[in-house]
């Protein structure tokens, strides 16, 4: 070796801080420097190992998770963290599709909240589960004591578990180590806010962050700018998805007095924000405990409801917008209680989702197709359909297919007059689900067109035979000039991939011809009523749905 060579490496080595080169899984492939970070600094001797088997196991799950931060996302991460009593910092670059370089230095000193000691895990850019609840409950007991204000923050991430199903758990969770990545670099804001704070994962769509503030005014104004960095969209890989925050906040003292309550309550309102649909954080409050209390009964008794058959297809006719003919049945479900009266499908269909009855609902909504069908089939025509729109929880399962399959083989409706409705926000998540029945001959149209964003490449390539446009935008058509582009629009859209456009909400003659001058094909609405036969009474639902 040359005395330049030499030079270079006796150089090399002399550096303060450690160089560490390291592969997405923690393999060591090359090292230099590190004389000032004591039992950290590494030798060649560990080329080629993980470096989980000479770190110890909090400092190696730091370097780890910024490692495939960088590598994942493309962009350099850093936090400090604190190992027998001495400061450090990482800072990690990415230096390729499966390595990043790792700069490790010593500190003199760390701000207060930002150590990671070998025995407690709190490094930026967050904390792990068991480490967020851990300094969760300390920072609460802590404040408690001293009389200090604290405030529990929840964001549930919409889209999270849809991305999980559609793709893995993998992809779901880079997609959200994105989201705390992008909460985790936006300290400053908190420090001009005028309060401290950290935040960790709770679940696999839940983030949870701890303000010392009881300000809601505050409080308000830096989660919203948060909730703005959120909605951004997360690229992995050549993909880019979106997600959906919903924020709910519990304040010690006012909401709660034991962490145990204040993450119920704050996941409460966390709940709420999102059924509102307002897009607004929800503080928690007496109110929003009433509606949570009343949605544990609902689904108390929508359990029951559906083990007593209870729960019900009611039917609106679709009909040819130009000839007035009656082409099918379209089931929605309808929920009759002995003391409520009629409760609103978004009631208890957001419950069913939250609560785990989803799959057992629509599955049970299969039935009710199956026992209508042969009651009602005589009196129609030969060719009118029978449509369903199974639940996005039980689409997005395997064992849809399996049932759809079982359905028909049972040969209660012929798969010519069988149609599917699949949400657009379903189809966007799993449009391999209506691939998975073709060849069986049912026909699926995907249905609210106009409430989310579809691929086109996906309606282009999916087997399916039509687009029902979301009931919103064909209702107000008569009236609101976005409306009518949006109709425009899909129904331009339907006509280019050759597939049938339909209008619910068709409430008038002039909503009809509108509509048909677009070119929409058929419709359904409070039009046709009249036009209901007698013996569909009894299966009526609203003609406007």
């Amino acid at each position: 070796m040359s005395n330049t060579s030499l030079l270079q490496l006796s150089l090399l080595e002399a550096l303060p801080d450690l160089a560490v080169l390291l592969q997405r899984d923690g393999m060591v492939l090359a090292v230099a420097g590190g004389q000032e970070l004591g039992n950290l600094k590494l030798t060649g001797e560990w080329v080629g190992k993980n470096c989980d088997t000479f770190w110890p196991a909090p400092v190696a799950e730091v370097v780890k998770r910024l490692t495939q931060g960088a590598i994942g996302f493309r962009k350099s991460t850093q936090a400090r963290f604190q190992h027998l009593g001495q400061n450090f910092e990482a800072l990690v670059y990415p230096q390729g599709p499966n390595r990043a370089l790792c700069m490790l230095r010593a500190l003199a000193t760390v701000e207060a909240g930002d150590g990671l000691d070998s025995t407690d895990i709190r490094s930026p850019p967050y904390l792990d589960r068991r480490g967020f609840s851990r300094r969760f409950k300390e920072s609460i007991a802590l404040a408690t004591l001293c009389e200090k204000p604290a405030a529990l923050v929840v964001i549930q991430l919409e889209g999270s578990s849809d991305i999980a199903r559609a793709f893995d758990s993998s992809t779901a969770d880079l997609v959200m180590r994105a989201a705390m990545l992008r909460l985790s670099s936006d300290a400053l804001g908190a420090a001009n806010a005028g309060f401290a704070w950290y935040l960790g994962q709770l679940s696999d769509d839940l983030i949870g962050l701890v303000v010392e503030s009881a300000e809601r005014g505050l409080i308000r104004t830096w989660v919203s700018a948060l909730c703005l960095r959120l909605r951004e969209p997360v690229s992995v890989g050549d993909a880019v998805f979106h997600l959906t925050p919903h924020v709910g906040v519990a304040i010690l003292g006012q909401d709660a007095t034991s962490p145990k309550v204040m993450l119920e309550h704050a996941r409460a309102a966390a709940t709420e924000a999102r059924q509102s649909g307002s897009g607004k954080l929800s503080f928690f409050t007496d109110t929003v405990k009433l509606r949570t209390l009343a949605r544990f009964d609902v689904a108390r008794e929508l359990r029951e409801a559906i083990d007593n058959h209870e729960i019900r297809l009611r039917y609106t006719g679709r009909y040819d917008l130009a000839s007035g003919r009656l082409v099918a049945w379209v089931g929605y479900l309808s929920w009759i209680h002995p003391i409520r009266g009629e409760v609103r499908p978004e009631e208890f269909l957001r419950v069913a989702e939250t609560t785990g009855l989803a799959v057992a609902l629509s599955r049970a909504a299969l039935s009710y197709l199956k026992e209508d069908f042969a009651a009602l089939a005589p009196q129609w025509g030969s060719d009118t359909r029978i449509s369903f729109g199974a639940l996005r929880h039980h689409i997005t399962q395997p064992i849809f297919k399996e049932d759809i399959e079982q359905f028909l083989a049972d040969g209660a409706v012929p798969a010519n007059r069988l149609e599917l409705r699949i949400a657009e926000k379903a189809f966007i998540a799993r449009d391999s689900a209506v691939s998975d029945l073709q060849g069986l001959g049912v026909q699926w149209v995907v249905d609210e067109v106009g409430r989310g964003l579809g691929s086109l490449d996906a309606l282009a390539r999916a087997p399916i035979a039509g687009l029902q446009l979301d009931r919103a935008w064909a209702r107000a058509v008569r009236t609101d000039e976005v409306a009518l582009k949006v109709c425009r629009a899909g129904i331009a859209v339907a006509t280019a991939l050759g597939l049938t456009s339909i209008a619910t909400g068709v409430d008038n003659e002039r909503q009809r011809r509108i509509l048909l001058e677009m070119g929409c094909g058929f419709g359904m609405g409070d039009l046709y009523r009249h036009e209901l036969p007698d013996i569909m009474r009894p299966y009526l639902a609203s003609a406007s749905k």
